[in-house]
């Protein structure tokens, strides 16, 4: 690429432009039950493996901070729904917690109490003329079912489909937009790779694949479920929310970095969406990947399972519409990594960098265009379907209320969306913004600050406080895009 070419490429990305999504637009905010619920043994609630993971001492969670209170949000129903009306959002995106409403992750402990809360929170959202979009799984499974192996045991295949049906049961009369999984892939690799997040299992060569593969599987036979028992009388759209950065080749004139940037796609994004939205298969570039330093590595098989001709059969075109999570941009190279021990990091061929010239997050650094360039990967990989962004937002380590950092972060990320749907004719239907309030983050604890509304985690009472980013994206809703004179950055 020419000096010249690279100034035009770089103006045509700064442009900003101005205009309007389609009328049905669905604008929202995004949570999880963990990281905003509290209530951890409230009302016969059975413990998940967030709660034992940070009870126990050298979890690596920042201040040793946990989701026991949270938001308070299982006793602060009425103040939740509060925030949403006044940002006028047209739907909530949260989850369910599967231990609040099966303690021990079965069907025979039917919890009345966490059902219950989750009836007042999707009547009061109905009554809002706000659309629940509910989450089944978002990392939080309960300890009972981690104590017969977690996902690496088969046998949560079944389990999780009695437990999503019971849920299509019970709310599916007021619930039409249902996701099954959060963001597997983490799942996968941080819970059992790496071992950061619980159950912490350290098997960064095998595990992650074997989890993947039953996760695949029980989103499939949970999409059967529905489709088969609930669709003709409930009329709903249901999926599963994947997650990736854009990877941008380092050197876009050198092929190996090409790709490289799209292997790391296929090994993130590609890994759930190739077998659910195209062939019930996983992305060659996986197979041969995996398959061939597995071979290196003098293995009889694959590291990577295989899919029988029927199960790809069940599994392909298990979705309605894609749910995408994404927040930041890495630049991708390539690289020949050691062969042993074996390690899905590694089985990537690759390096990711940050460019020390974007803007800085308390998470990463991160530049808008990737949005765009992302959500055009998607058209071209999976076709023109239907696409929903279920998470964008920003962390910052401040707490202020004039929160003009994550106002330019928005108004920018959801520039570049709108630039997506107005000039490159990309089917986005809706942007959920993460996060409605300031939440558990995970391993960050309390530390990073995501939300439009400032949640006090000094005061029992954990009052919320709309920061001036909450106004802003009410503008932004209200005029389903944006022009020239709003809110100025």
């Amino acid at each position: 690429m020419t000096k010249r070419e690279r100034e035009t490429q770089r103006d045509f990305i700064d442009l900003f432009y101005h205009g309007t999504f389609r009328d049905d637009f669905l604008w929202g905010v995004s949570s999880s039950a963990y990281q905003i619920e509290g209530g951890w043994d409230a009302d016969g609630k059975g413990p998940s493996i967030w709660d034992n993971f940070t009870h126990t001492p050298g979890n690596n969670v920042v201040n040793n901070d946990n989701g026991d209170i949270a938001c308070d949000s299982y006793n602060k129903l009425e103040e939740d729904l509060n925030i949403l009306r006044a940002l006028r959002v047209k739907a909530y995106r949260f989850s369910l917690s599967w231990s609040r409403i099966f303690p021990t992750g079965r069907i025979d402990s039917v919890n009345k109490y966490g059902v219950d809360y989750y009836n007042r929170l999707i009547d009061g959202l109905v009554a809002s003329s706000i659309i629940p979009m509910v989450t089944l799984y978002h990392w939080d499974l309960p300890q009972a079912l981690q104590d017969i192996g977690g996902w690496d045991n088969p046998s949560l295949i079944e389990l999780f489909d009695s437990y999503a049906d019971f849920c299509f049961r019970t709310f599916g009369d007021r619930v039409q937009f249902w996701m099954t999984f959060n963001e597997p892939m983490y799942e996968a690799w941080l819970g059992y790779g790496e071992g950061v997040f619980p159950p912490g299992v350290k098997d960064p060569g095998y595990a992650p694949y074997r989890i993947a593969h039953t996760i695949i599987k029980a989103h499939a036979r949970v999409y059967h479920t529905y489709d088969e028992k609930y669709r003709e009388s409930q009329k709903g759209v249901i999926s599963l929310s994947l997650s990736t950065h854009w990877m941008e080749p380092k050197s876009p004139n050198l092929p190996g970095d090409i790709e490289a940037a799209d292997r790391a796609l296929q090994f993130s994004l590609g890994w759930f969406a190739h077998p659910i939205f195209r062939n019930g298969d996983y992305p060659d570039a996986m197979k041969w990947k995996v398959g061939n330093r597995s071979e290196l590595q003098n293995l009889a098989t694959s590291r990577l399972p295989s899919f029988t001709e029927e199960e790809k059969r069940y599994i392909r075109n298990t979705a309605d519409v894609f749910c995408l999570n994404t927040y930041s941009t890495k630049i991708v190279k390539h690289r020949t990594p050691q062969l042993n021990p074996p390690s899905y990091e590694n089985d990537l061929e690759r390096t990711e960098e940050d460019d020390n010239s974007w803007p800085s997050t308390a998470v990463n650094r991160a530049v808008p265009w990737g949005m765009r360039r992302v959500l055009n990967w998607l058209k071209e990989e999976y076709g023109d379907i239907p696409i929903y962004v279920t998470e964008n937002g920003v962390g910052l380590k401040k707490s202020q209320i004039e929160d003009i950092d994550r106002i330019f972060f928005f108004k920018t990320y959801i520039n570049e969306a709108l630039k997506a749907y107005n000039l490159d004719g990309v089917n986005l239907q809706g942007y959920m913004a993460w996060s409605m309030m300031d939440n558990f983050e995970w391993l960050q604890g309390y530390s990073v600050k995501f939300g439009l509304y400032q949640v006090d985690f000094n005061d029992t009472n954990r009052p919320r406080t709309a920061r001036t980013s909450a106004r802003y994206y009410t503008e932004v809703i209200n005029n389903n895009g944006i022009f020239a004179h709003l809110w100025r950055t």
